[in-house]
């Protein structure tokens, strides 16, 4: 039958445990040792990376308070723009108005000098006319 031999029993007790020795010294101690680091620089990943979201919500909320600012200001500037745009053009028009008010009231006075003159004219004429006119029913 089976027959166990107490030192080919014990020779493999020893080489299975200086392999488990050996093997844990040079595979398994390493291996772990590995495992640990990365596991410790995925958590400082992590923790920079928590960081990193403050510093970008951060600046995210910095640049949305200057483009904000930046649209207030530019909407000032605007009104201001226009504002100023709508004076000038009312200066102008108001020039205008003046100069043709002015325009109109040189020629109603030529005018009515044109009118004098040829009713002063006319008037010098009335006894040739009326001179023709006899003669026209002396004709008659």
């Amino acid at each position: 039958m089976l027959d166990i031999n107490p030192i080919l029993l014990l020779v493999t007790f020893v080489v299975f445990v200086s392999l488990i020795a050996v093997l844990n010294s040079w595979l398994y101690n390493p291996l772990f040792s590995f495992m640990n680091k990365r596991d410790e620089d995925i958590k400082k990943d992590l923790a920079k990376t928590g960081s990193n979201d403050d510093e970008i919500n951060a600046l995210n909320e910095k640049a949305n308070s200057i483009i904000m600012t930046a649209k207030l200001e530019a909407s000032a500037l605007r009104e201001k723009v226009i504002t100023d745009a709508k004076e000038l053009a009312e200066s102008k028009l108001e020039a205008k108005r003046a100069e043709l008010a002015s325009e109109y009231l040189e020629f109603e006075q030529s005018l009515a000098k044109a009118k004098d003159e040829l009713t002063s004219d006319l008037m010098s004429q009335v006894p040739v006319f009326k001179e023709a006119v006899k003669a026209k029913f002396s004709q008659i």
